[in-house]
């Protein structure tokens, strides 16, 4: 984090957990009157995706973190705010959130990134978990995962990815140079024509200032 602009996300995989929102038919900024959009974070980490989601998205968000402690750091040395109407921090575990029926069809953007202190491999990568992940989203829903670790396997998580949202709407960024795979899911609809990809992404760059036309032309998706 950057003292001077705390909001901004610094380190490249996390931001190419925005690039779901290249696959979300809304608008990044809703009409006036209309109701914000809904981005969870199950993995607070520094809180670099709530601050962004939350300062400037401006949309309701909710980070869902285990470790208290985790929050408290955040708090006190990386400039996550404190809760308001648009931000709900939740101490719990984030597979008992998700599996609530409160949040059921109620998430846009859902964003994972759940490791332990060993960060050998996601904590939470099985089929069951992925199925409640799309259960949570909307009908315009988005998520995606981050993969990391060295006993991390991306084609299984692929493939579970694939068992939960179906082949066709799962896609993929490039391994960052420090190994991180971003894996991405959408709810429901196509794949986006080029034109359509484009103008997100060129909207998405404009708005939070991350290469995301970038991002566009890198995707790799399931046939």
């Amino acid at each position: 984090m950057r003292i001077r602009s705390p909001w901004k996300i610094e380190l490249e995989y996390v931001q190419r957990m925005l690039a779901a929102l290249l696959l979300r038919r809304g608008p990044l900024e809703p009409p006036p009157g209309e109701p914000l959009p809904h981005a969870v974070q199950l993995g607070l980490g520094a809180a670099a995706l709530t601050k962004a989601c939350h300062q400037t998205l401006r949309w309701r968000s909710t980070a869902v973190e285990l470790n208290p402690q985790v929050v408290q750091a955040c708090r006190q040395w990386f400039k996550l705010p404190p809760d308001d109407a648009r931000l709900a921090v939740v101490i719990g575990d984030a597979a008992d959130w998700l599996r609530q029926p409160a949040q059921l069809g109620t998430v846009d953007l859902l964003c994972v990134d759940l490791y332990d202190h060993d960060a050998a491999a996601p904590v939470l990568d099985d089929e069951g978990f992925y199925r409640d992940c799309r259960a949570a989203l909307g009908e315009d829903g988005v998520m995606s995962v981050n993969v990391f670790g060295w006993r991390a396997n991306r084609a299984g998580s692929l493939r579970r990815l694939r068992a939960a949202f179906g082949a066709c709407h799962v896609a993929w960024l490039p391994p960052t140079a420090e190994g991180n795979t971003v894996l991405l899911a959408w709810r429901e609809g196509p794949w986006p024509e080029r034109d359509t990809l484009a103008a997100r992404a060129a909207e998405l760059q404009r708005l939070m200032k991350l290469p995301a036309l970038r991002w566009a032309r890198s995707l790799s998706r399931s046939d």
